[in-house]
């Protein structure tokens, strides 16, 4: 669970998520803002992923976040450091905007 307040009521859970800062960390979830964010969309979650956790995650300080579309076979990539928007095939090596050195391979992914 992340918590996207001091509020227990208000939280996600997303499919994916990287939290470098293991302070934020209790028995109950994540308090603050993961690092990064990957939501795997299915049909039911199509609206919540691309609209309302895009700009929840946005306002809560995460500071990356991608949506993996298997329908779609695509991925948006958000920086929201760099104020930046990528989009990639589930066939390319996607470059992590939070850390400089880490890049995805989604052919090498058991898809």
């Amino acid at each position: 669970m992340f918590f996207l307040d001091e509020n227990e009521k208000n939280y996600v859970e997303p499919d994916i998520r990287v939290i470098c800062d293991s302070g934020k960390l209790d028995d109950k979830g994540c308090w603050g803002a993961p690092d990064w964010i990957i939501e795997v969309v299915s049909p039911g979650s199509r609206t919540m992923d691309y609209n309302k956790k895009l700009f929840k995650y946005r306002m809560a300080g995460v500071r990356e976040y991608w949506i993996a579309d298997p329908a779609k076979r695509r991925i948006l990539a958000y920086d929201f450091d760099n104020d930046d928007m990528g989009e990639f095939s589930f066939a390319d090596v996607i470059p992590v905007g939070i850390f400089h050195d880490l890049y995805i391979n989604m052919a090498e992914l058991k898809m």
